[in-house]
């Protein structure tokens, strides 16, 4: 779906391009929206446009290409701040606060994802079967931590909508909403 042959490993020097690749389009959708011209991705990525429809054929698998990367990214680095975090209670803040950059850099992708382009059905989910997992997996590794109860699909979508107004016409820190969020997830001393 995202215009790559995924059916035979890549080797690592392929792997790297191209998710330096996604890295530069991503920094330029967060900078300019998902419109932005082809030749500003090329010129972050240091390679031709060819290259780019090469790998990604039409827009759309670009930006479904860029969505599931950084939805990897983020889940990937669930498990990993746990392993390496002071207490998973800090695992989940750091988690919480990579997923409000996630959200948050998402400029143009909710007009994207609610086109009617069926393309871009699938991506929803694919959200949600990979994050939700990791939330609640940070959710329990914190529990001696934090209150009861937490669903962890609630928490995301909470998160969501306070960042949601963070690019309106009167923007707001929506960072310093969540923190205050994150930090009414402890238990009370």
């Amino acid at each position: 779906m995202d215009g790559v042959d995924d059916s035979a490993p890549k080797r690592a020097d392929a792997r790297r391009n191209q998710k330096a690749l996604l890295d530069a389009a991503a920094a330029v959708f967060v900078a300019s929206g998902v419109e932005a011209p082809i030749r500003d991705i090329a010129a972050k990525a240091g390679v031709g446009t060819a290259t780019i429809y090469r790998h990604f054929p039409t827009r759309a698998d670009l930006i479904i290409a860029v969505y599931r990367h950084q939805v990897e990214a983020l889940a990937e680095a669930g498990p990993a701040l746990l392993a390496a975090s002071a207490t998973p209670y800090a695992a989940l803040a750091e988690w919480l606060d990579r997923f409000v950059d996630f959200v948050i850099t998402k400029q143009g992708l909710p007009a994207v994802l609610q086109s009617d382009d069926p393309c871009y059905d699938p991506l929803h989910s694919y959200f949600l079967d990979r994050l939700v997992p990791v939330c609640t997996q940070l959710l329990e590794a914190a529990s001696a931590e934090i209150r009861d109860g937490l669903d962890a699909y609630e928490l995301m979508r909470g998160i969501g909508g306070l960042c949601a107004g963070a690019s309106s016409k009167h923007p707001y820190d929506a960072r310093r909403l969540v923190g205050m969020l994150v930090a009414g997830l402890r238990r009370p001393d």
